[in-house]
């Protein structure tokens, strides 16, 4: 993967797109077909559903559709470990990096998730 961008809706896309990348060179195998294609699907979400996000209309559905977004991560990131402990890929360095692109990814999350929860305080 490139350098780090801070623009969380740039490395969601950057995200989908490295997916994209790890699952067409995936081996023709029954196990590579179905994970690739769990993966494939959870790791493009977030990017799809973050743009929704940022469309709200209101702070519960911003919160709802966060949470989607973060629901979708950690299914890609238990894909990715299996998909590694079973060394189900071509290349053990792009799934080491899409593991932990997607971990960074889950922190962000979780921490937005949390800042957005918070009540607002008048000063």
């Amino acid at each position: 993967m490139k350098e780090k961008k801070y623009d969380i809706e740039e490395r969601l896309i950057d995200f989908a797109v490295e997916i994209i990348f790890f699952v067409e060179s995936l081996p023709n195998t029954k196990s590579a077909s179905h994970l690739g294609g769990q993966v494939l699907r959870s790791g493009t979400s977030p990017s799809l559903n973050y743009g929704e996000a940022k469309s709200a209309e209101s702070k519960s559905d911003f919160l709802h559709k966060m949470k989607v977004c973060l629901k979708e991560l950690r299914e890609s990131f238990n894909c990715l470990r299996i998909m590694h402990r079973a060394k189900i890929y071509k290349s053990e360095q792009q799934v080491k990096e899409l593991i932990s692109e997607c971990n960074e990814l889950i922190s962000i999350f979780v921490k937005s998730i949390e800042t957005a929860s918070k009540p607002k305080t008048t000063s």
